[in-house]
């Protein structure tokens, strides 16, 4: 019952959470919660222990304080590091764990003890009354027919050591690879190692397989730079790196065609597409959040004669309470997104309002009959600032295709990325991606930051191309 789907929900990096504990004679019940943007309260995971022979000779004052310890342990990896509420129904703990001035001289040592364990959390400690405390209250009272486990401590404690030990590894293994680490594994690779060394010299007239075979076929697009092979702009990548790299490349969880495009335009190894192919397959939360086929085809636009002529806005979410603005340049499919509380006409306007001040002030603009663009003081703006403003036919979002298409790409990426960060980190590595990979539909397939910006921007990516000389500008 606890555990069904209608009374729990998905943790969120963004909702305010609530930690709410409470002890029996018999044993501990913890709950944690998220409160939403209209008040309701949603439980994300229950816990529960039944008390050890020792523990259930603790004072109340000593249980109640135990049961705030073990939930804060139980929920460690969705609190540390966020601040929270925590509940409990005993007051005489406000002034121990909630003074301002410190740790009471005169509380029990096992309460002080306890009180140095919650200073590596941030919370606000609030009491609520026993009849409000239904579920932790109700969880430390069921648990009384299983058995005690003496371990339950020393579990907890490792569980955070691993989660610490597997944080840093994890941190580790999403750096960048550079070129530096590319030219370290060139020089272990017995095939990279041959190439190299062949296209140095001479090719031998010999019979090759495997990767040989591939980059013989390639043998006059091939050189060698800092100890690196490289097929024209582009790094050959030793085998012990590929998978690292495919990782990389798929950050932000960009489909398959997109992810080619990243990859031919820094790495190259044989059959690299098919192994971009099988990755992207293999991913979960692409599959989950596959994109369906389009029941009616998009209503052309004329094409736009240069950058920020002609802007396409629409409004993505609710999606994890926030709205997002977007705006998509015709031109270079340029998209700015902006998060939003509530996507009102003075905040619509305070938005476009600074993207405005980096990019100019289009055009046209188009939009679909939301009132947030029916106001008049949207269209006062549109006259004010000497902008075209073009409406979508009612009921037809499809009109609007510029802006539907990305709002649909958004969503799928904030879908796919759940849970790998904040919404806002999330929504700006996606950007990145995005605004640094050529598009089939713009001119000549470049990426929009190349035609808004006549060059490429710099991305993680450029780490593992050889460094280019520095210019040495005399006076």
């Amino acid at each position: 019952m606890l555990t069904s789907e209608l009374l729990l929900t998905h943790y969120s990096p963004t909702l305010p959470i609530i930690v709410a504990a409470d002890a029996s004679a018999s044993g501990v019940g913890a709950v944690i919660l998220h409160v939403f943007p209209d008040g309701s309260q949603k439980a994300i995971m229950h816990a529960s222990r039944t008390l050890t022979a020792a523990e259930k000779k603790y004072a109340q004052i000593e249980k109640e304080a135990l049961a705030l310890v073990f939930a804060v342990r139980r929920f460690h990896k969705m609190i540390y590091g966020r601040r929270f509420t925590l509940l409990t129904d005993h007051k005489p703990l406000l002034s121990i764990f909630g003074s301002k001035s410190g740790i009471p001289v005169h509380a029990a040592n096992r309460l002080q003890r306890w009180a140095i364990i919650l200073l590596g959390y941030d919370f606000d400690i609030k009491y609520n009354r026993t009849n409000e405390f239904g579920q932790a209250d109700a969880l430390s009272r069921l648990i009384s027919d299983y058995p005690a486990s003496s371990e339950d401590m020393v579990i907890a404690s490792i569980a955070t050591k691993d989660y610490a030990v597997n944080l840093i590894d994890n941190a580790v293994r999403s750096l960048p690879v550079t070129f530096a680490e590319i030219q370290r594994t060139t020089s272990t690779d017995a095939t990279l190692r041959r190439a190299t060394q062949y296209v140095s010299s001479n090719w031998p007239k010999i019979k090759y397989s495997g990767d040989l075979k591939h980059l013989f076929a390639r043998r006059d697009s091939l050189c060698v730079v800092k100890d690196c092979l490289m097929f024209g702009e582009r790094v050959v990548i030793p085998e012990a790196l590929r998978n690292k790299l495919l990782k990389q490349f798929h950050m932000g969880h960009p489909g398959i065609q997109r992810m080619k495009s990243i990859a031919r335009s820094y790495a190259y190894w044989p059959n690299m597409d098919k192994h971009i192919i099988d990755f992207v397959q293999r991913c979960s939360k692409c599959q989950q959040s596959a994109k369906l086929p389009h029941q009616l085809p998009p209503v052309p636009w004329p094409p736009a004669s240069h950058p920020w002529s002609r802007i396409h806005i629409d409004f993505a979410g609710p999606t994890n309470g926030a709205y997002y603005l977007v705006v998509v340049d015709a031109f270079s499919k340029w998209p700015e997104v902006i998060p939003m509380v509530s996507p009102t006409t003075s905040q619509t306007l305070k938005a476009l309002t600074d993207i405005f001040s980096h990019h100019g002030l289009p055009e046209t603009i188009v939009t679909d009959n939301g009132s947030q663009f029916t106001s008049h003081q949207f269209q006062q703006f549109c006259r004010q600032n000497a902008i075209e403003h073009m409406f979508t036919p009612p009921y037809h979002p499809q009109s609007n295709g510029q802006a539907e298409r990305f709002v649909d790409t958004l969503k799928r990426a904030l879908l796919k990325a759940e849970g790998e960060g904040t919404p806002f980190d999330i929504i700006q590595k996606f950007l990145m991606v995005y605004r640094t990979t050529a598009n089939e539909s713009t001119q000549n397939k470049k990426s929009p930051a190349e035609i808004l910006y006549g060059r490429k921007l710099r991305t993680i990516h450029n780490s593992m191309l050889p460094p280019t000389p520095k210019r040495i500008i005399s006076e």
